[in-house]
């Protein structure tokens, strides 16, 4: 799951700041979601898919469709 936030983060050209303050928090948090540091909380996976336009399931690595 953390390499394919970081893929979707890169694909959409963003960097982690832009994608923290979308979020609510600082850079250093969100970057250790990306590494697996910390477990995503359900209610910022909700954010990040509706944000890069995917299911959850995909960002949970459970199928290869976005949607």
């Amino acid at each position: 799951m953390y390499p394919r936030i970081r893929n979707l983060r890169e694909d959409s050209d963003m960097n982690q700041t832009k994608v923290a303050n979308y979020l609510g928090m600082s850079q250093t948090g969100y970057s250790k979601y990306e590494t697996g540091e910390n477990d995503i909380p359900t209610a910022v996976l909700i954010k990040l898919a509706k944000l890069y336009d995917v299911s959850i399931d995909y960002m949970l690595g459970i199928t290869d469709r976005k949607k």
